[in-house]
């Protein structure tokens, strides 16, 4: 009976998602006050564990909206300026290829926006050029939909990778390589189902090319101390990547005198990008980078500034039901090497200068704003009650009589199904971040309970939740609503569930090998 109790929260979150369709932050608060409920009367909650927890968990949500915030903000300038449009511009007119354009655009230039901000962006920013450039309305979605999700994890400036290290109380160092590992594989399974549901399969040696590259890219950025940039940063590899790739094959065509009507190899595009836009969208991300890169590297600059840093304490408690945690110190707060701080001083900074530079109205920072609190604020909630319930279950006992159970269910198999779980917390709530939240100390104590290494478990969770972004109505819902599809996102997720699960199967495989192999 205490198993169902315990897993009785997380349910009601699932299917409230699931079933009724409500977002997280309906469901949110429902499953957080559920789970006050089942332990205060199962797993003896007193008031002491109660504020701790939520204390914590209070402290952990504002470390994570810190960057949330002004990553959105950021990226609404830098869009009402013309930005994104102009980039997306200046892609067409350099690739030219269209077979390869639409696989760039919905794979690499997708993970782009998924660095910069997430939330939804990549599929309702790129389903409408595809759908521009004459993909039908429900491939275009789906295309996105499966290929941005390999960039989830590290996307949004790192600020998911960030929240899993410190939910799981494990440095990024040491997760870091089994996660971009794992996602180096996922970034070749999402580009190869793009190609497909573009109907675009016979590319699928450019896709393993550029894979390798983009995969290769990202696992040094994130093994190299530089998570924030990872997603952002392999992204924008991939993009560089298929320009060289085009001039290659338009070398190629040259030489050989292959007709234009040959597929997949067009003429040069000839559309062409806004040039004050473009290079001042490129300005404001190219600071963030530099900024991050210089404050984020090990080095006398980055000891210098990490040295500032606030932790609160808290005490040790102990539930009714004599489940203990011991005192410690709550989430730390590094001000001089928080990606939301430069994020903030560049978003403030952008609006004065595009404004100066006649990019945006005189109240565009208004509109700026605006769009940032309609998309931050209701994540905003879904985060902190979900994050609260994450830390009620961790110290009530809750989590730990699940990754028990769990663990005698499934044995040394656990890894094979790891994966699936993730996938199933980011479908249920529609996001990767609070499928982690979820689900990440579950892992960690599963891994703890069968002798696997930690990192392993958790990575797979993340990957999972990752590939989850393809199948979360949330996210489909948002794509729908920009490609004149909206109640049609039914015939996006047929397309999107088979690749999801086979992605995730497969993984799970691939992270079972590697737990017998003893690998991280």
């Amino acid at each position: 009976m205490a198993i169902f109790l315990a897993a009785f929260p997380i349910g009601v979150v699932l299917l409230l998602m699931v079933t009724l369709r409500w977002s997280g932050q309906r469901a949110g608060p429902v499953g957080w006050i559920v789970g006050i409920a089942v332990a205060w009367l199962a797993f003896g909650l007193t008031p002491q564990v109660a504020w701790v927890s939520q204390a914590k968990g209070l402290l952990l949500s504002l470390y994570v909206l810190a960057i949330i915030w002004p990553a959105l903000a950021l990226y609404h300038l830098v869009n009402l300026a013309g930005g994104i449009t102009a980039i997306a511009a200046g892609l067409e007119s350099a690739i030219g290829d269209r077979g390869l354009l639409l696989i760039t655009l919905a794979w690499a230039f997708s993970a782009v926006l998924e660095g910069l901000a997430g939330f939804g962006l990549p599929i309702a920013v790129v389903g409408p050029m595809l759908v521009a450039l004459g993909v039908e309305p429900v491939q275009a979605v789906a295309a996105v939909a499966v290929g941005h999700a390999w960039s989830v994890t590290f996307g949004d400036m790192g600020v998911i990778f960030q929240t899993l290290s410190a939910v799981v109380k494990l440095d990024g160092s040491q997760l870091a390589p089994a996660a971009a590992s794992l996602l180096a594989v996922v970034c070749l399974a999402c580009g190869l189902g793009a190609g497909l549901i573009l109907k675009l399969g016979r590319r699928w040696p450019e896709v393993v090319g550029l894979s390798v590259w983009m995969g290769g890219v990202q696992y040094a950025l994130a093994v190299g101390g530089l998570a924030p940039l990872a997603g952002l940063g392999a992204g924008l590899s991939g993009v560089v990547g298929a320009i060289l790739l085009a001039q290659l094959l338009r070398w190629r065509k040259k030489k050989k005198a292959v007709s234009n009507d040959e597929a997949g190899v067009d003429s040069p595009g000839t559309a062409r990008a806004n040039p004050r836009a473009l290079g001042s969208a490129l300005v404001c991300y190219g600071t963030v980078a530099l900024i991050m890169t210089g404050v984020t590297l090990p080095g006398w600059l980055h000891t210098s500034l990490a040295g500032w840093v606030w932790q609160a304490p808290f005490p040790g408690v102990t539930t009714l039901s004599g489940f203990i945690t011991p005192a410690g110190n709550g989430q730390a707060f590094r001000l001089w090497v928080h990606p939301g701080t430069w994020l903030l001083a560049v978003a403030l900074l952008a609006a004065l200068v595009l404004r100066w530079r006649g990019l945006i109205a005189p109240g565009a920072w208004r509109q700026a704003a605006q769009s940032t609190w309609r998309s931050a604020a209701p994540a905003s909630l879904g985060i902190i009650s979900m994050v609260g319930l994450s830390l009620l279950m961790d110290h009530s006992g809750m989590t730990l009589l699940l990754a028990q159970t769990l663990s005698r269910w499934v044995g040394a198999a656990f890894p094979l199904v790891s994966p699936l779980v993730g996938i199933l917390g980011a479908f249920a709530t529609g996001s990767n971040n609070n499928s982690n939240v979820l689900f990440g100390p579950l892992q960690k104590q599963v891994a703890q309970m069968l002798a696997i290494a930690p990192a392993l478990l958790i990575a797979a969770q993340t990957a999972g939740g990752s590939i989850g972004s393809m199948l979360a109505p949330a996210k489909i819902i948002v794509g729908c609503s920009t490609t004149g599809l909206k109640g049609r996102d039914g015939e996006v997720m047929r397309l999107t569930v088979p690749y999801g699960l086979a992605i995730g199967l497969g993984l799970g495989l691939l992270a079972l090998i590697f737990s017998r192999l003893s690998l991280f």
